[in-house]
């Protein structure tokens, strides 16, 4: 995968995990709610998987969320890891 697309997925994987914690609940709690097995969960804050669409629907439901306002953070974040890189 080539590094762009790496940052990404991992700047989600970041926001997935931001608001699983801010909401104090487990991958497991959040894979239950979003109808998503664990190790799903977990490759997505990882950014080892690249979500659907319809996951990422799933996960911002399961976080009582929009997509919209999952992903708002998206660009800044990627920014950052870009200048870390």
């Amino acid at each position: 995968m080539d590094k762009s697309k790496q940052k990404i997925l991992n700047a989600l994987g970041y926001l997935v995990r931001q608001r699983r914690q801010e909401l104090g609940i487990s991958q497991e709690e959040l894979g239950l709610r979003a109808n998503l097995d664990r190790t799903y969960i977990s490759g997505v804050e990882r950014g080892v998987r690249n979500p659907s669409l319809t996951a990422l629907v799933s996960i911002a439901d399961g976080l009582g969320i929009s997509v919209s306002i999952l992903l708002s953070g998206l660009e800044e974040k990627v920014t950052t890891y870009n200048e870390k890189k």
